[in-house]
């Protein structure tokens, strides 16, 4: 059974950087290719980044300029998600996924970014 679940979200203020991260079981892992998607209510799930396992490989949506960061670790079946500068636009719960579309995610972790 395919488990996903994101954790570190929380309550940050503008310009500040913080660490999400996702620890996947149940399928094979070290052959995936991990998404990182975000929604806010009312609004369609937002694709953001994905990372290829095997190969390290990473695309990023292009509106991101730069700001976030998606690697794995070296031992452990998890990937992060490093986001910086966050903007009260960042505000939202974070998913990870092994789909584009975040049909087959975790439960999410919330974001708020408010001064």
């Amino acid at each position: 059974q395919v488990q996903l679940v994101e954790s570190g979200g929380g309550l940050v203020q503008p310009g500040d950087s913080l660490r999400l991260s996702c620890a996947g079981s149940g399928f094979r892992f070290s052959r995936s290719i991990i998404h990182w998607l975000r929604q806010t209510p009312g609004k369609d799930i937002e694709w953001l980044a994905r990372i290829d396992i095997a190969t390290g490989g990473k695309i990023y949506s292009k509106w991101l300029e730069g700001r976030f960061a998606v690697s794995r670790a070296s031992d452990t079946n998890t990937v992060y998600l490093q986001m910086t500068k966050l903007k009260t636009d960042d505000t939202a719960t974070y998913y990870c996924a092994i789909d584009s579309t975040g049909t087959t995610r975790g439960r999410g972790t919330e974001v708020v970014v408010s001064s």
